[in-house]
């Protein structure tokens, strides 16, 4: 299944990522985020292959170092008193051990009469010393199967053989160069990045697109090692630990590492797993994340029993919540693009923390066994009263300011729980949060890029509702509250939305997807004019309606640089690139807005056949008759059963 996905615009990735390389200060930084001590582990290595040695060649001479005299002086105790508690055990074991060698004895002589009696056997190939058949005899100048051959040419190496033209280094430079080519990334192309769990195994996996000829294939992956929930690119290159090995600078084919604040193309992961794991999307066949944010040397022991009892094996650690680091599943993340180093995430601890990734990360203390280096946030704010589910950082009004909110607003959050409340907070001031109440848990939410204070919600219900940020209350309101009163509400969805997206290209253009396998596009009249004071679309309607064959959706995102195309996953973990001009009445329904605001995909579209419109990989095969199993991974299934849940209720 995919459970999230995001874009990385044209011209963001690196044109000729680099492979992970494992050097001196590479190790330096794993062993500092695992608590691993690199040293230690070579050098117990180092005496078990001397161990290992010595035993073969029957010598003893490396026991005294791994010897515990402390151990033996308590063996040889225990020996002395079980010798005198157990003296009558031992005499009868005495007498089965004689009897034992006299049975022995007994078939040995009867197997030493049998052979003296035994008549020669005709069929005995013995004399004809087969056992030897396949042991060659030592003999340099034959050449085996060629040895009859007259004439025959042959060189020690390549070199030396002139109908071999690639000789060496020119060979494997040209390999190199394949391979440089098949993972180039044009600036034409788009990557988009999914979390995609199957048998058990999650990773991530990062699509090329090529629009101009309708292109879709796995451009490279990552393993993870927890369950993926929420995906977050940024271009802010995070702070890692400290290192005392200096990387090779002047190495081309090593990855350089980059200064903390430069420009680069990272993934913010959030699993099931109370870290944050940022990604390196420049970098292919990489095996350890360039950061973790938050301290898995104090949560590493939350999934362990509570106890040995029947009872307390079943129960696992508390999970207390606190201001430095999550304790539970970090359920959705949004980088601000404004302040670039700042990184919100929302989970299932009840809490939303700020985490500045310009900060160092801190180590343990260096006397502790097993240290780890880990990152605390900087804020950290108790809004919910169950999980929050959504954060998003304030971009209303975007696309009337070049992409950029407005400068009052770079500092406001959304959040969105379980406890179907929605706040909004200044992140400098949380006490003056305002609130929303809404009649089902919240799934999803969007500030609208075309007006500003305004951000749409989806819920396990169905339904999806707009808000005004400046109307909303400043008291929180009670459990037994009436939901809030919306811009409008629109029942998008049988089952229940899973996620939306708006538009960045047009105005009033918005999609979403459900649990009931299809994806729409929605037509909102009367957003068109930008500069229109915010208020009620004149009207709302649906404008197409799919079935990609991707399952349950559980992620919609239109695409940074191309109108009306955006992705789809879900429960078949199938990604899909819809490019909705493909469809006569999307054109027809937002022609006119297309004209204005996106002069060059009118003109795109005007010459577009009608057409499927789906691209999937060129490779892929799926069958039909997959497509309501249930997802493989155990998580997975809780995922998805927790959709399921949602919609029963």
């Amino acid at each position: 299944m995919i459970s999230s996905a995001v874009w990385i615009a044209r011209g963001a990735s690196a044109r000729n990522p680099a492979k992970y390389s494992v050097d001196d200060s590479e190790l330096e930084r794993v062993s500092a985020y695992t608590g691993l001590h690199l040293d230690e582990a070579r050098a117990q290595l180092e005496h078990a292959q001397k161990l290992a040695a010595g035993g073969a060649d029957g010598g003893d001479d490396d026991d005294d170092a791994w010897d515990d005299d402390d151990q033996e002086e308590g063996n040889e105790e225990e020996g002395d008193e079980d010798e005198d508690e157990d003296e009558d055990e031992e005499m009868g074991d005495a007498e089965d051990e004689d009897k034992k060698k006299a049975k022995k004895a007994a078939k040995e002589a009867a197997a030493a009469a049998a052979k003296t009696k035994k008549p020669e056997d005709p069929n005995d190939l013995s004399k004809y010393n087969l056992d030897d058949y396949d042991n060659e005899q030592s003999n340099p100048i034959s050449l085996g199967p060629f040895s009859n051959m007259r004439g025959l040419a042959y060189y020690q190496n390549n070199d030396e053989d002139p109908y071999i033209t690639l000789k060496g280094a020119d060979a494997a430079a040209e390999d190199d160069e394949e391979e440089r080519e098949e993972l180039e990334v044009l600036p034409e192309d788009n990557l988009v990045i999914c979390a995609k769990t199957e048998d058990e195994i999650s990773q991530l996996e990062a699509y090329l697109y090529a629009e101009s000829d309708e292109n879709l294939f796995v451009h490279h992956d990552l393993l993870l090692p927890s369950f993926p929930l929420c995906l977050e690119w940024l271009d802010y290159t995070p702070a890692g630990p400290q290192s005392s090995t200096p990387a090779d600078q002047n190495d081309e084919v090593k990855p350089k590492r980059k200064v903390a604040g430069s420009l680069g193309s990272y993934i913010a992961v959030g699993t099931m797993d109370p870290e944050i794991e940022i990604w390196d999307m420049d970098v292919v066949e990489g095996l350890f994340p360039d950061v973790i944010l938050g301290r898995r040397d104090l949560t590493e022991g939350l999934n362990a029993p509570l106890g040995t009892g029947k009872k307390k094996r079943k129960q696992s650690q508390p999970r207390i919540a606190n201001a430095t680091h999550h304790v539970d599943a970090v359920l959705s993340l949004s980088w601000n693009r404004t302040a670039r180093n700042l990184l919100a995430s929302a989970s299932a601890d009840h809490t939303v923390k700020l985490w500045d990734l310009s900060r160092t990360p801190i180590s343990s203390s260096a006397d502790e066994p097993g240290g780890m280096t880990g990152s605390e946030a900087i804020r950290s704010f108790n809004l919910h009263d169950d999980k929050v589910q959504c954060v998003a950082w304030n971009t209303s009004g975007s696309a009337l300011h070049g992409g950029a909110p407005s400068s009052g607003l770079v500092s406001v959050l959304l959040t969105g729980g379980y406890d179907r409340t929605l706040r909004v907070l200044d992140s400098r001031a949380p006490d003056a949060a305002v609130s929303a109440r809404v009649g089902a848990d919240v799934e999803a939410v969007r500030w609208n890029p075309w007006r500003e204070n305004e951000f749409y919600v989806s819920l396990e219900n169905g339904i999806v509702q707009a808000f005004d940020a400046r109307t909303l209350s400043t008291s929180k309101p009670k459990a037994s509250a009436p939901p809030t009163t919306s811009i409008f509400t629109l029942a998008a969805h049988d089952g229940g939305c899973t996620s939306l997206d708006i538009s960045p290209h047009i105005p009033g253009c918005m999609v979403t997807g459900g649990m009931d396998k299809r994806v729409k596009i929605w037509n909102l009249e009367g957003l068109e004019d930008a500069q229109a004071a915010s208020g009620k679309p004149s009207s709302v309607s649906l404008t197409l309606g799919r079935d990609l064959d991707a399952g349950k959706i559980f992620t919609v995102a239109f695409s940074p640089d191309t109108p009306l195309t955006f992705a789809a996953g879900g429960s078949q973990g199938v990604l899909r690139i819809f490019d909705a001009l493909s469809n006569a009445g999307v054109r027809k329904t937002f022609h006119d807005r297309l004209a204005k605001y996106a002069a060059g995909a009118a003109a795109a579209a005007a010459i577009k056949k009608e057409r499927d419109g789906v691209i999937k990989m060129a490779d892929e095969d799926f069958s039909d008759d997959d497509e309501d199993e249930e997802p493989a991974s155990e998580a997975a299934r809780a995922f998805a059963e927790s959709k399921d849940e949602a919609m029963e209720e």
